[in-house]
């Protein structure tokens, strides 16, 4: 793949530097550049020689750019996506790297110039962590990237951001975005609000008791602790922007949740262990998937 001539990272954290150190390390842009409202986070991303130059204003840094990627929150699509609209040149390709999609083409879609390629993206891969400094190259290694191209998108456009996330080191699948925010509901976004329910839970309880929970904290615990010390402000976004998959979901889940509280209420150890032997199937599943 010849490499882009401009790549612009709308927003330069976990995600966007790591793409950054990426793209720097395999050659997959000639200039990169990002955009921060922050001058801290600018000036560390300069330092940390990740991006070439780094902008106050999104339309700066998309201006002259053939491949735009939005890595903010989720919610400041639609206010970025009409700011960086009059400098996008035809040909550039315009896609995200946010964890819904039906949200991202609503946003962003009645934004794009004509003769611009918009293809929303899906990155599956990511920790706690936030900040320019957090990004690794290897973050997206073996991980899927889910693209959801409109209909009608430019066939050869799609093939060449393929080719930039496989470089990456991802594996590329397309999906609907419809099917994308319910699959994306159950895997992701319902146990990211399980972890902060749990979390929460923990941070109400009485002081002896919570200081004795963080003291003597179980594997189960602390994995729950680290699902929800993510980013606030992004989570809130994707449960808003996804709220009819999460609230499916959250019935489901709820319900099987009741199920199993009346197991464990009557002593029905046949319930529990038939349900207990299903779901270990599952996590067989993800480690030969090579996804744990």
């Amino acid at each position: 793949m010849a490499p882009f001539r401009r790549l612009a990272l709308i927003g330069i954290g976990l995600i966007g530097s790591s793409l950054a150190r990426v793209a720097r390390r395999a050659g997959l842009a000639d200039e990169i550049v990002c955009s921060s409202r922050r001058e801290e986070t600018r000036e560390k991303a300069l330092a940390l020689g990740i991006v070439d130059h780094a902008f106050a204003s999104a339309a700066d840094a998309a201006r002259g750019a053939d491949l735009v990627l939005f890595c903010t929150p989720v919610g400041t699509y639609a206010d970025l996506s009409a700011e960086i609209a009059p400098v996008l040149e035809p040909g550039a390709i315009l896609s995200d790297v946010g964890s819904v999609k039906q949200a991202v083409v609503r946003d962003i879609g009645p934004n794009v110039p004509d003769g611009v390629h918009f293809i929303p993206g899906h990155p599956i891969a990511g920790t706690e962590h936030s900040g320019p400094e957090s990004g690794f190259a290897e973050l997206f290694q073996g991980r899927w990237c889910i693209l959801t191209p409109p209909p009608g998108a430019d066939a050869d456009a799609i093939a060449r951001l393929r080719a930039f996330w496989e470089a990456a080191g991802s594996e590329v699948v397309e999906m609907d975005p419809a099917h994308h925010d319910k699959v994306l509901a159950i895997t992701s976004h319902l146990p990211h609000l399980i972890a902060y329910t749990i979390v929460g839970t923990a941070t109400d309880l009485e002081e002896s008791l919570r200081s004795e929970v963080i003291k003597y904290s179980a594997g189960g615990f602390r994995d729950f602790t680290r699902i929800a010390a993510s980013d606030p402000v992004m989570w809130r976004d994707i449960f808003l922007d996804n709220r009819e998959a999460v609230l499916e979901m959250l019935g489901r889940f709820s319900e099987d949740l009741a199920y199993l509280q009346r197991a464990i209420r009557w002593g029905e150890g046949d319930k529990l262990h038939e349900l207990f032997t299903r779901t270990r199937a599952i996590r067989r599943g993800i480690i030969e998937a090579r996804q744990a």
